[in-house]
């Protein structure tokens, strides 16, 4: 499986894409709004997960990595995971390598996975999460069509405190 456009072209993980893993993972900075950064051995024990065969079936992420076509640089990844296999709905994430920030790599990143999870998937309906201070994922998200559907207080716990997340929809039939 390979989804891509011109520029980008997503991959399922493989041990290639460990190093940038670890990078975002472990990086304070990057994970401020999404949890705790990993130690390497969480990291690496995430990794290991999230880099095994992913079919319709499974309940773990189908995680994706973004590369760059004209360079070959790897800036970051995109996941899915099914949460409703019955209502056929499934939860979306990205993070991006800091130097790959504002230059509309996820953008294009979620809008290959929103047509394959529609197209090829036949799933009804995608969710996503996010900090409601986290600005750069819920623009993207409504840039995406994604509605905010609520609000869900002290949500999350990161570094020490409650964090408020917003959810996010987008209905196949929208």
């Amino acid at each position: 499986m390979q989804l891509a456009d011109g520029r980008i072209k997503l991959l399922p993980f493989d041990k290639s894409d460990f190093e940038l893993f670890l990078e975002i993972s472990t990086c304070p900075n990057i994970m401020r709004h999404v949890s705790k950064p990993f130690t390497y051995e969480e990291a690496k024990s995430a990794f290991e997960v999230r880099s095994r065969p992913w079919s319709i079936e499974s309940e773990e992420w189908l995680s994706l990595s973004i590369t760059e076509i004209e360079s070959g640089e790897k800036l970051g990844s995109i996941a899915l995971k099914i949460v409703n296999h019955e209502a056929k709905i499934a939860e979306v994430g990205f993070i991006i390598r800091k130097s790959a920030q504002g230059r509309g790599i996820a953008n294009s990143a979620l809008k290959l996975l929103k047509e394959y999870s529609f197209s090829e998937l036949t799933l009804n309906k995608l969710v996503a999460f996010c900090s409601v201070h986290n600005a750069g994922s819920y623009k993207l998200l409504e840039k995406q069509d994604f509605v905010r559907e609520g609000c869900f207080k002290e949500n999350t716990f990161i570094n020490n405190q409650y964090i408020d997340d917003y959810a996010y929809g987008l209905c196949k039939s929208a």
